[in-house]
């Protein structure tokens, strides 16, 4: 098996509905109590931790120590609940996804494919390949020298001539073997140690150079990670603005996904990316458009005018994940529409916590009554 999941639970049946279903997918699975959960968690990575919450608060320290184990990979969560109305609560305490008890074999295989997805994309943008290189780095007027030690889609390592500051915004170019250019990149300092030996997280990566990365991660690892399945394609586009849109589909991914969100009609494309603000277990995702460039939000505004002068258009859209937002990441994508954008469905995207999912999708249609933009 390629992949690992810890299943924390005693229910015999949802370890039999689940461990055939993980296996089709390449994911290997252990049991164990809650007794043994935390020393599993913290003394060996994981790719998936699924947790029952017959005793809710066992499983929400699972999931804490799941993440404090790990926190810049952490494992794809997924809680088992058997009341629908504790939702909310499941995902407060860390969980990604959720499956209701009993689990039908359907469920878990719409679920649990949004997962594996996630979880090959998290293994992959967490390889880190060794290369030592130079690399000039810039940060507020100095120009210093250091060394590349290691690099992955996320960021790089280095050990910098002086001791950096953490959070410090920085700019680096290095020259890499066999990257067909130059890598020049924004960063921000993660951490940083006396020493000057420094990790930094990417900012602002166009899309060719995140392709160059990815690219270069696959060819330069031991061994390549496996193939992604096909992104999600079963998805209908119901609702759309300039601030995000809503899809159902029975694979969601999880909220704070970040994800590329694909729309067409009548030969007209508009790639988005967003981040996943609601999602709603085996039914559907609210997405806010985030880290949009000029020429992106002309296209998607060509595209919505397009929408309400042609009424009879059906609109498509493909949503494929890029990985979970931590940190910075989540707090660089609220600021980034704030002030440029105000509409009813953005709105409602970012407000949805106090709502439940039927309170939500009743917003949602009351919304989609009063506007003109066609919903299909």
């Amino acid at each position: 098996m390629s992949f690992l999941a810890l299943l924390v639970s005693t229910d015999s049946e949802a370890a039999a509905a689940l461990a055939p279903v993980l296996s089709s997918f390449g994911v290997g699975l252990r049991s164990c109590n809650y007794a043994e959960a935390v020393r599993e968690v913290t003394g060996q990575k994981f790719d998936a931790v699924i947790v029952d919450f017959e005793d809710p608060q066992q499983a929400a320290a699972v999931l804490q120590h799941s993440y404090l184990a790990s926190p810049r990979n952490n494992a794809v969560t997924v809680a088992l609940l058997r009341d629908q109305t504790k939702v909310r609560s499941a995902f407060g305490a860390g969980a990604h996804f959720v499956l209701y008890k009993p689990i039908s074999r359907e469920q878990a295989q719409a679920s649990l494919r949004a997962a594996t997805i996630l979880i090959k994309r998290e293994r992959r943008r967490s390889a880190r390949i060794p290369v030592q290189v130079p690399v000039q780095v810039q940060v507020t007027g100095l120009e210093l020298e250091g060394i590349l030690l290691d690099l992955s889609e996320e960021g790089m390592e280095l050990l910098a001539s002086q001791p950096l500051c953490p959070s410090a915004h920085l700019s680096l170019r290095c020259t890499v073997p066999e990257m067909a250019t130059p890598l020049h990149v924004q960063g921000e300092v993660a951490w940083a140690s006396p020493n000057g030996q420094t990790g930094v997280r990417f900012v602002n990566l166009s899309d060719l150079l995140r392709r160059t990365l990815s690219s270069w991660i696959a060819a330069n690892a031991g061994k390549a990670p496996p193939e992604e399945p096909d992104p999600v394609t079963a998805c209908k586009l119901t609702d759309l603005s300039e601030g995000g849109c809503y899809v159902e589909s029975e694979s969601p991914f999880p909220e704070h996904t970040i994800v590329l969100v694909h729309l067409s009609a009548a030969g007209l494309e508009a790639p988005v990316q967003g981040m996943v603000r609601v999602m709603h277990p085996g039914f559907g995702m609210g997405i806010e458009f985030v880290s949009q460039t000029i020429s992106q939000r002309e296209r998607l505004h060509l595209f919505i005018r397009q929408l309400l002068d042609n009424s009879g258009l059906q609109p498509h859209a493909l949503v494929t994940p890029r990985g979970l937002a931590i940190g910075a990441d989540l707090q660089s994508d609220e600021c980034l529409l704030e002030s440029e954008l105000q509409d009813d469905l953005l709105t409602l995207l970012r407000g949805h916590e106090p709502l439940s999912q039927s309170d939500f999708l009743q917003q949602l249609h009351q919304q989609r009554r009063s506007t003109e933009v066609p919903a299909h």
